[in-house]
């Protein structure tokens, strides 16, 4: 438990900021999620619809700091490396 007057500060601060992160990389995940729906369905209007929708968020995702920025410019690669894969 904190005793000083600072460290109890720290800690609500702490908590304010897990919460924001905490709802920050659960949008991330579901427009992931959104685009590896539509690739899974072969749809590719979707996909790329999906995609353009899912790559900012990726991207400012990394730019807060929830991810590392070559994950995020990872999975942006996949997922268009995947869609690409779609027409043939």
């Amino acid at each position: 438990m904190a005793n000083t007057t600072s460290a109890k500060k720290a800690t609500r601060k702490i908590a304010r900021r897990t919460a924001v992160n905490r709802n920050r990389r659960s949008r991330m995940r579901t427009f992931v999620k959104k685009v590896e729906e539509a690739i899974l369905a072969g749809d590719k209007a979707a996909a790329t619809a999906a995609f353009q929708a899912a790559e900012p968020i990726l991207m400012r995702a990394a730019q807060k700091g929830i991810v590392h920025r070559n994950t995020a410019s990872r999975k942006v690669s996949r997922l268009s490396h995947a869609i690409s894969a779609i027409g043939g």
